[in-house]
């Protein structure tokens, strides 16, 4: 193969796959932005404040639920990672509590056995109310964690893309100062060395006459 049509074919290739790159990059880097713009603006409508540090509500929680919401303490809640923690820290340590450890299915199908417990019925409907807002907010920390991930194979996209593209270009200005006749040299084979391959080369065939 002549040396100007590979550099030219390897060039090309590189080119495109820059520019796919660079494409996936962008694509990747606008979808984490929008995902988070989405997750901060839903988590902020619904107007979700931590508990203040030092406050009953805070510290009335067990230890290890304790630690962990006291780091937002105060706070709105506008991340995935602050609804995780809502969810699980604050909503489901009242869930267990306000149904004995039981589900909102558990306590239901219960509920259904005994028709005319009101307490029971109120209990099945503040766990439901409960559970759902856990599930939204369980939701929302799950599209904030993809929207994060993107935001990784974007930025090292955005990197090796134009480190490519440099690549190919100085491969195109390359292939114009290749002589157009020059071939690719190929690798000496295996128990010759290159001279001798040369002498084999220029040597007359055996039998020919």
């Amino acid at each position: 193969m002549l040396r100007r049509t590979f550099d030219l074919l390897t060039s090309t290739a590189g080119l495109l796959l820059a520019l796919l790159l660079i494409l996936a990059g962008i694509l990747l880097i606008v979808g984490h932005n929008f995902v988070g713009n989405q997750v901060s603006q839903q988590l902020s409508e619904q107007k979700i404040t931590f508990p203040a540090r030092g406050s009953t509500a805070l510290t009335s929680l067990p230890a290890g639920d304790r630690a962990a919401m006291t780091q937002y303490a105060g706070q709105m809640m506008t991340t995935g990672n602050q609804a995780k923690t809502y969810a699980d820290h604050f909503i489901g340590v009242h869930l267990r509590e306000i149904g004995g450890g039981k589900t909102y299915s558990q306590l239901s199908a219960e509920s259904m056995t005994m028709p005319n417990n009101a307490a029971l019925k109120q209990t099945v409907q503040t766990v439901f109310q409960g559970t759902t807002l856990r599930g939204l907010l369980l939701n929302a920390y799950a599209f904030g964690t993809i929207g994060n991930l993107l935001l990784i194979p974007g930025i090292i996209s955005l990197i090796i893309g134009p480190i490519l593209l440099a690549l190919s270009i100085l491969g195109f200005l390359h292939s114009r100062r290749v002589h157009p006749d020059e071939m690719l040299q190929r690798a000496p084979q295996r128990g010759y060395s290159t001279s001798e391959q040369a002498g084999r080369q220029n040597s007359p065939r055996e039998g020919r006459s």
